[in-house]
């Protein structure tokens, strides 16, 4: 499918209560697809939310009491891959054909990974993104991914794939991206500073492929009372101010950035743009120099404990 409809999502999540930010995005792929879209990017950490202001209790060398109780609060609100939330969202994408990228927080055993979910509608969730790198104090509160979940999945509507808010800042990442022959390249984020749009614009450039990033606009009342907020407790406060977009392979903005609220975007896909883009600038094709520059990428599993049966 050369043209098609593309939607990034615009929304706040609960971030306490996944089955209403599940239900909420389940109704959201309803409406994107009414509207004849037939891909969606949701931003990042939609289900199990994305903690803006919080600093769980631990100043350097020390972790406060009550900060493990918000962690153990945060825990609960995550979720497993096989849980209703993921059931909602399949439902939803095999009702209406959409193929979807969602950001969820990931429960695993103890710990918790900033994860991209790929929905492939009737197939349903066909891959996974753990975030290779958190952020500052996103550290303190989320695992690392490794290199075995850094998909590209080959769909009819491009080469898809997830690269997760500041993960977009690493080069060798992106070269590895760019390596699988990704032209949907989705930016799940939390970043809604005014250079975000510069960089989306960098990487549409600089891989000659499309660009879908999608931010929450999120307000201070999304969250319960008694939530530790750095950023204060006016229930009018921002958060979170959106800025989603929708970019073009030579760097064009198709849609966005949007600061008002909550909104979904819509673009026009060309996939033949991106071949088009590729004709002057190929950064792992005839404009590379592999006598000079190389990167070697593991993708293995890195799992932390091994288990050998004697034979």
């Amino acid at each position: 499918m050369a043209r098609y409809k593309a939607a990034v999502v615009q929304a706040a999540s609960d971030p306490f209560d996944p089955a209403a930010s599940a239900a909420k995005a389940a109704s959201l792929i309803r409406e994107a697809a009414a509207a004849g879209a037939r891909l969606a990017v949701f931003p990042e950490a939609f289900i199990g939310g994305y903690p803006k202001g919080a600093s769980f209790g631990t100043p350097v060398g020390m972790r406060k009491p009550e900060g493990r109780g918000d962690f153990q609060r945060y825990h609960e609100a995550a979720i497993a891959l096989d849980g209703p939330e993921v059931a909602l969202i399949a439902d939803a994408t095999a009702e209406t054909g959409l193929f979807v990228v969602i950001g969820v927080i990931e429960r695993d055993g103890g710990t918790l990974y900033c994860t991209a979910l790929f929905f492939d509608g009737a197939n349903g969730l066909v891959a996974k993104h753990r975030k290779l790198m958190p952020t500052g104090a996103e550290r303190l509160i989320w695992g690392f991914g490794d290199g075995s979940t850094m998909p590209v999945l080959d769909t009819p509507l491009g080469k898809v794939g997830a690269v997760i808010c500041w993960e977009n800042y690493m080069p060798a990442m992106r070269m590895a991206m760019y390596a699988k022959g990704i032209s949907i390249w989705c930016a799940p984020t939390a970043d809604d500073r005014d250079g975000w749009l510069a960089s989306m614009r960098h990487i549409a450039l600089e891989g000659r492929t499309f660009v879908l990033s999608a931010c929450q606009h999120i307000t201070r009342s999304a969250f319960p009372d008694d939530y530790d907020c750095a950023l204060g407790n006016d229930p009018e406060t921002v958060l979170m101010r959106g800025g989603s977009c929708i970019i073009a392979p030579l760097g064009d903005v198709l849609a966005g950035p949007d600061y008002a609220g909550e909104t979904i975007l819509y673009a026009e896909i060309d996939t033949e743009e991106v071949v088009r883009g590729k004709y002057d600038f190929d950064v792992t094709g005839h404009y590379a120099r592999p006598d000079i520059f190389s990167l070697t990428v593991d993708e293995r599993a890195k799992p932390p404990v091994v288990r050998t049966l004697e034979g």
